[in-house]
């Protein structure tokens, strides 16, 4: 189990590389009035993909050393529900794929920035955090 502990810990970095891509691209083609296009579409995508990822590679951690002895604390809890809610925030720019490029922008971008915001908070909940 230590290799899916090690894999969702690093997932995160992955998650917040595409996150940044995401956000700088997004904002630009907001500013500056893009159309949105298949980069977007697809960097919103992956994003979304990603956060499924580690809340499925989080999940079956969560269960498995919870069958080997490890308890259901309070902060485990807080942060598997918070890391559900950011998933689900990853998943709402769905729900603007046929407005206007303007608003698909920055619908997606605070999508992805409060996702990201949950993200961190859910971490910071857990022995360790950051620095695990």
């Amino acid at each position: 189990m230590d290799f899916l502990f090690t894999l969702h810990s690093h997932t995160r970095w992955l998650i917040l590389l595409v996150a940044v891509a995401a956000i700088i691209k997004l904002a630009i083609g907001w500013l500056r009035g893009g159309t949105f296009k298949g980069i977007d579409r697809g960097l919103a995508a992956g994003f979304s993909g990603l956060m499924d990822l580690q809340a499925t590679l989080g999940l079956i951690f969560l269960i498995w050393t919870s069958i080997v002895g490890t308890p259901f604390t309070p902060n485990r809890i807080e942060h598997l529900t918070t890391m559900l809610i950011a998933a689900a925030v990853a998943h709402l720019p769905a729900m603007w794929k046929k407005s206007a490029d303007s608003i698909r922008f920055r619908n997606t971008l605070f999508c992805i920035i409060g996702s990201l915001a949950l993200v961190f908070m859910g971490v910071w909940r857990l022995r360790g955090g950051w620095t695990w």
